[in-house]
C-alpha cells in the first residue's frame, strides 16, 4: 500500500510546496511576480499561460486553491500519477490558451483553472465510462465542491474565466482519455 500511495502523496505536496514557497516569495516582493500572471490577448503575456496556476494574489486566494487541489489532485491521482500529469498539462496549457483568447482584460493568476479542470475531469470521467468507481468518485466531488457550479458564473474580481475554462478542458480530457481506450481495447490481439 505505501509503495502506491507514497509516490502520490509526493506529487501532490511538491505541487503544494512550490506553490507555497513562490506566494511566500511574491508576497516577500510585493507580488511582482504576479506580473508573470495570464494577460489576454498580450503576445508578451503568453508564458503566462504556463505560469498562472502558479501563481496567486494573496496567501488567503492560495489557501483556497490549494485545499481543494489537494482534495481532487488526490482524488484524480486514484487512476495513476502518469496520468494526472497529462490531464494536468492538458488542463493548464488549454485553459490558459482559452483565457488567453477570450479573457476579460487584466492579469489572471491562480491555480483554479487547474482545480476545477481537476473537478471537470472526475465528472468527465463519470460521465464517459460510467464505471462504479468513477461515479463514486464524480459523487464525491459533488458532495464537497457541488458550490463550483457557482464559480462558473462571471463574477467581479474572480476570474470565472478560468473556472469555466478549466472544468471544459477537465471534461474534454476525460472525453478524449475514453477515445484512447477505446482506440487501445481495439488494436489488442484476439485469443483464439
Amino acid at each position: 500500500m505505501t509503495l502506491w500511495l507514497l509516490p502520490r502523496l509526493k506529487l501532490l505536496f511538491g505541487i503544494a510546496a512550490v506553490m507555497v514557497v513562490l506566494q511566500l516569495i511574491n508576497s516577500l516582493d510585493g507580488y511582482s511576480l504576479n506580473r508573470f500572471g495570464l494577460i489576454p490577448r498580450e503576445v508578451q503575456a503568453l508564458p503566462g499561460i504556463a505560469l498562472a496556476p502558479w501563481l496567486h494574489g494573496s496567501w488567503l486566494h492560495l489557501f483556497g486553491n490549494l485545499s481543494g487541489f489537494m482534495v481532487l489532485g488526490a482524488l484524480a491521482l486514484l487512476e495513476s500519477r502518469a496520468e494526472f500529469i497529462r490531464a494536468s498539462l492538458f488542463i493548464i496549457v488549454f485553459s490558459g490558451v482559452l483565457v488567453w483568447l477570450f479573457g476579460r482584460t487584466g492579469i489572471h493568476v491562480g491555480s483554479s483553472g487547474w482545480l476545477f479542470g481537476l473537478w471537470g475531469l472526475l465528472l468527465g470521467r463519470a460521465w464517459f465510462r460510467r464505471s462504479l468507481a468513477d461515479l463514486l468518485l464524480a459523487a464525491l466531488a459533488l458532495v464537497l465542491y457541488g458550490g463550483f457550479f457557482y464559480g462558473l458564473l462571471p463574477q467581479q474580481g474572480v476570474s470565472f474565466e478560468y473556472h469555466l475554462a478549466g472544468a471544459l478542458c477537465g471534461g474534454l480530457y476525460a472525453s478524449w482519455q475514453r477515445g484512447g481506450q477505446k482506440r487501445r481495447t481495439r488494436k489488442r490481439p484476439r485469443q483464439g
